[in-house]
């Protein structure tokens, strides 16, 4: 077979200038490979691990679910399994001489995408959270909504429907918007930088020279930090010990939320994340627990009742919520619209010139010209060209879309009486702007923020039903969709950067997409079937009581009360911080030079440590100081190496939370406390054990 162009003009024109550049050219390593198309990409085998590992990680998320609430990121763990896995099968196969395919790194990225999307279901599908919150048990805990109006029992039947019915629109939503988010925003994805740069790693050639020093120095931050996360939890026992919290910052009324918490995974996504975007979350998390929850704190007794807690609506959590919405709506749907202008001015421009073959390209995602490739280096030409090859057509996406909505709008009204088909018509039309605004968050930070969209949702769809005709059901319901589709959304956009850099087809990473979801909506609701069967779950006396099935049920009472609970200004704040991100994003985008705009800080990222908090930011800016210093003192090693430190950083805490959650689950509690004290709290210590 022929080798491609731009390869033989590598092989040939390679002078000293080019070796320098390979140092940082991943690809380089993989140029003999040839890549399967992309129904080979799409094996028996990989779907049977996938299903394995789906079911197995389906478990752990459905126990940690209804116990801390807390879900670790498994992308890394998926990929590191699934690599044993079939590495073991071909190897078997191999010794007796019946391997009829070799396992490649697109096989890998379709494993790890299919168990992904697989037990992302356990977490979207709202067991722990607005799914139970229907239930009978949740309910009576609560003197409000506690009518059959507004209750609905747990039923294995119609939970694996309604899963059916809302699991799949979100990926049908930023399909069309895949060249955009990963090629002309160029947008980091962390976790999935990290996946494919781990994949890579374990498929690189050994005879490539600079990968084996890449890989060698993935495995020993890869190490480090799993070992690191061991101790971390070996030191901290129970809620209130801090080794993982060392404070940074002296702001007295929120100094526990500005600390360095020797997280590798934030370090490591730091080094992966462009500087304006760390600082913009440093930004925020001042601005937020550093100025304007303090002050709101103080305004307890005067703008709302001092006597509720601080997790209710109606009281500082209420803005924490919605001020953070504000934000994220006001830079997400700017830059929706922006895309939507350009989209349209696009088209017109083709249409106009009367070109059929650009438009042709355009409705497939919109390639690069051949002449703005050949401005690029052999990586990116690579990538683009793979990643562009097996494009979604628009018009398969918007049929998908049209028809998934077709379906729902009169079917989810016969699951939940109370949620009107207007109400999942309405969804429907404005998700793809929120599941837009939910990948663009998570491709700048890593954050998928699906839990605060089902919370706008609760609240909108609450109010609007009203109380007496089920609002509180319909709420629930209503963030159900709206969480489905958001969630799904930023996973399969994270995916889709995995197989941008490991060269999967982004149809095999579709489809594959496609089969974890179809087998998450049968293995979650059966796992979290037998859980309801088999333990008492939701009761105080349980191990699994599902904590934030509770929390869900009172916002969704609040919710049915429309703006009027809301606390005192907190409208009025959220329309000023909407208008703000804005007029930011108006500065970066149009008003300012570029030498400029490039300080204006990034909205979306200001926004997320407003309702997260802001400890990960310091965490993520000493990532970012590590980067600087590094490039400074040897820029070419820098480049070469820092995507390796970065992703063995993260990859390492990532598998760490599979053993901690088997550790958690076994209630294997930790055997050490360590603090971090000050001098006058230290004093009081010292003199309380002295008696």
């Amino acid at each position: 077979m022929e080798e491609p162009t731009e390869v033989q003009e590598r092989r040939e024109g390679r002078d000293e200038g080019e070796e320098e550049m390979d140092v940082v050219s991943m690809e380089s390593n993989f140029e003999d490979e040839v890549v399967l198309p992309w129904k080979e990409q799409l094996t028996f085998r990989a779907f049977v691990v996938s299903f394995i590992l789906g079911t197995l990680f389906s478990v752990i998320v459905m126990k940690l679910n209804l116990t801390t609430g807390i879900i670790p990121s498994l992308n890394v763990a998926a990929g590191l399994l699934g690599f044993f896995f079939v590495k073991t099968w071909t190897k078997l196969l191999e010794k007796v001489g019946i391997l009829r395919q070799p396992f490649t790194r697109q096989e890998n990225t379709v494993i790890q995408t299919c168990v992904v999307a697989c037990s992302g279901i356990a977490f979207s599908g709202g067991f722990g959270s607005y799914l139970f919150a229907m239930s009978k048990v949740v309910a009576s805990k609560s003197s409000e909504g506690n009518n059959p109006t507004n209750i609905k029992e747990p039923g294995l039947g119609w939970m694996i429907c309604f899963l059916f019915i809302v699991s799949f629109i979100g990926l049908f939503s930023v399909v069309p918007l895949r060249k955009i988010m990963i090629i002309d925003f160029n947008l980091t994805y962390p976790s999935g930088t990290a996946t494919a740069y781990l994949i890579n790693g374990f498929h690189t050639p050994t005879g490539a020279k600079l990968a084996r020093k890449q890989v060698g120095v993935l495995g020993r931050f890869f190490s480090f930090s799993f070992l690191w996360g061991f101790i971390q939890w070996f030191y901290t026992a129970g809620d209130d010990c801090g080794f993982a919290r060392f404070p940074t910052f002296g702001l007295k009324a929120y100094a526990n939320r500005f600390y360095f918490d020797f997280s590798s995974t934030y370090v490591g996504t730091g080094m992966l994340c462009p500087y304006i975007v760390n600082i913009s979350l440093l930004l925020g998390s001042i601005l937020s627990w550093g100025i304007l929850w303090p002050i709101i704190d103080g305004k307890a007794g005067d703008w709302y009742s001092a006597d509720l807690p601080k997790s209710s609506l109606h009281s500082l959590n209420g803005y924490k919520i919605f001020i953070s919405i504000a934000l994220i709506l006001g830079d997400g749907l700017f830059n929706f619209v922006t895309v939507m202008i350009s989209t349209a001015n696009s088209f017109h421009k083709q249409l106009k010139n009367k070109d059929p073959g650009l438009v042709t390209t355009a409705s497939n995602g919109g390639a690069s010209s051949s002449s703005s490739n050949r401005n690029m280096n052999f990586e990116d030409r690579r990538r683009i060209e793979f990643f562009m090859k097996d494009g979604i057509p628009l018009p398969y996406a918007i049929a998908g879309y049209v028809a998934i909505m077709a379906i729902a709008t009169p079917i989810l009204p016969r699951i939940f009486p109370q949620l009107k088909w207007y109400y999942i018509l309405v969804m429907y039309l404005i998700a793809p702007a929120l599941a837009f605004c939910n990948s663009y968050g998570c491709g700048l930070t890593d954050w998928s923020l699906a839990s605060t969209y089902g919370k706008l949702a609760i609240f909108v769809v609450g109010a609007l039903a009203g109380s007496s005709h089920g609002g509180v059901l319909a709420g629930l319901a209503g963030c159900g969709v709206m969480m489905s589709i958001v969630s799904t959304a930023s996973d399969l956009m994270q995916d889709f950067k995995t197989g941008y850099l490991t060269l999967a087809s982004p149809r095999s990473m579709f489809v594959s997409q496609v089969a974890g979801t179809a087998m998450g909506c049968v293995i979650a609701p059966s796992v979290f079937w037998l859980f309801h069967k088999a333990f008492d779950v939701g009761s105080p006396t349980s191990e699994y009581q599902a904590p934030y099935a509770t929390l869900y049920r009172n916002i969704s009472i609040l919710g049915v009360e429309g703006l009027q609970g809301l606390p005192a200004h907190c409208f009025q704040l959220c329309c000023v911080f909407f208008v703000a991100a804005v007029v930011l994003d108006l500065l970066k985008c149009r008003l300012l030079p570029k030498k400029w705009a490039q300080f204006v800080p990034i909205p979306m990222a200001l926004a997320i440590p407003f309702y997260v908090g802001g400890y990960f930011a310091v965490d993520m800016c000493i990532g970012s100081l590590i980067l600087y210093a590094w490039e400074r003192v040897n820029k070419a090693k820098a480049r070469a190496l820092s995507r390796a430190v970065a992703s063995g950083l993260i990859c390492g805490d990532g598998l760490w939370t599979l053993p901690a959650s088997v550790l958690s689950l076994a209630r294997v509690d930790p055997p050490m406390c360590m603090k971090f004290l000050s001098a006058a709290t230290n004093a009081q210590v010292d003199k309380f054990l002295a008696g």
